[in-house]
């Protein structure tokens, strides 16, 4: 029986990268995106490839929306097995900048997102009495607090603490939540912070870059494709025996 994945934010970036991966390990994968278009060359790509892939349209913001879309991806499929709670805002943000309606958007999309995924993810597996996996987005601005990212860095320290409590909740059940935390990955989010930093500093996006990328032990910035493949880790079974625990895969940032 074909295991079945669910990746938000699958269209681009981190996202693209674990949607493309967990097809090649044989996943069946909805790829879940506010962008429909791009999900949908996301999807048809992997079918071209051989894998098994269908496109949803989605704002995880939406908790009735998140709800439908499993039960979508669940009767397209005939099972459901990992939801990647992987969507994220990461948007640079001076002490002095936030506002009440940035506030509310960022928290919605990063940390009500990933409980309302949680959320439809155990009611299905429930349904199925599937044994799930629960994979979440964090950050390594989620492991420690990064200059100019107040709001990205709350929603992502939040995260963890979410998966850690979906960990104990479920582990009666034979269900697992765990997090990983990427570093400085090459996306166009990560480019975009990479420009506001340096814009705010009068530098160049380079130097914006550098603030972030000059403590990687390991000397180059992350592929998108070195966080999917430890999300391909925790999506299989090498990891069952593996709850509550935040992965960082940041080329050496981070030492826990």
């Amino acid at each position: 029986m074909t295991k079945v994945a669910m990746v938000t934010g699958g269209a681009q970036g981190i996202g693209e990268a674990i949607s493309r991966r967990l097809a090649a390990d044989g996943f069946a994968v909805a790829v879940a995106d506010l962008n429909e278009d791009k999900a949908s060359q996301v999807a048809n790509d992997i079918e071209r490839s051989g894998g098994k892939a269908m496109a949803v349209t989605l704002d995880v913001a939406d908790q009735q929306a998140f709800s439908d879309a499993v039960d979508k991806v669940a009767d397209h499929f005939g099972g459901f097995d990992v939801i990647v709670n992987n969507a994220g805002l990461g948007p640079t943000t001076p002490i002095e900048s936030i506002t009440p309606e940035l506030f509310d958007k960022v928290v919605h999309v990063n940390v009500a997102g990933t409980i309302w995924g949680i959320q439809a993810a155990v009611r299905k597996f429930r349904e199925n009495g599937t044994k799930g996996k629960i994979i979440n987005a964090t950050s390594q601005a989620g492991v420690v607090g990064n200059p100019n990212l107040m709001l990205y860095c709350s929603t992502k320290f939040a995260i963890r603490g979410i998966t850690q409590v979906a960990a104990r909740d479920l582990a009666g059940e034979g269900i697992t939540a765990n997090a990983y935390a990427p570093g400085i990955v090459k996306t166009p989010m990560m480019m975009d912070i990479a420009h506001n930093v340096g814009k705010n500093a009068g530098k160049s996006d380079e130097w914006g870059m550098s603030t972030f990328s000059k403590d990687i032990a390991l000397g180059r910035l992350s592929e998108p494709e070195d966080v999917a493949a430890a999300v391909s880790f925790l999506a299989g079974p090498d990891s069952d025996y593996i709850t509550g625990q935040t992965l960082i895969v940041d080329g050496g940032m981070q030492f826990q």
